[in-house]
């Protein structure tokens, strides 16, 4: 697997995204827990994925409407992070997917928030990709592993499939 080198478009999504995140402080009602989760398994989340979110001129203030069109609005949760929490995690969970070409549902999945709020103090000063990959060594996670048994799964899938 080769990880893709930020580019002028990931870093506009990243910013993007971080100052969501942020916004999400003093003008978003629920947890920040609670908003990270919607807003990884958003709509408006594949639309980062995919570069198309680039066409468009919505800001951060738009992206919380559209996690509310699409959720609904909700109070639920109490605990705030800290706006330079939320923006460096924001920064961080896009930089990983940008960078490794992963959903953010995929990135959600491997590391929750709460993780990288842990360890936001020794790591908010490193360079992003450095932070990541200090991330998935602590959780021994290898892209390159992960690649090679998803390819082994799809070929049994087909062995499976063609003894049917």
């Amino acid at each position: 697997m080769t990880i893709k080198t930020i580019d002028k478009d990931g870093l506009l999504l990243c910013d993007l995204q971080a100052r969501a995140f942020e916004k999400t402080c003093n003008d978003y009602p629920t947890s920040s827990e609670v908003f990270i989760r919607r807003f990884m398994n958003s709509d408006i989340s594949k639309m980062l994925d995919d570069g198309s979110f680039l066409q468009t001129n919505l800001q951060p203030a738009d992206i919380l409407e559209r996690i509310d069109e699409q959720y609904g609005k909700s109070t639920y949760g109490k605990v705030k992070y800290s706006p330079n929490e939320m923006f460096w995690i924001g920064y961080i969970y896009r930089y990983f997917a940008y960078t490794y070409d992963y959903s953010s549902k995929k990135v959600y999945k491997l590391i929750k928030p709460g993780e990288l709020r842990d360890v936001f103090l020794p790591y908010h000063t490193l360079d992003p990709a450095q932070a990541i990959e200090r991330l998935l060594e602590a959780k021994h996670y290898s892209p390159e592993d992960q690649m090679s048994i998803e390819r082994q799964f799809e070929i049994f899938k087909r062995v499976r499939q063609g003894l049917s």
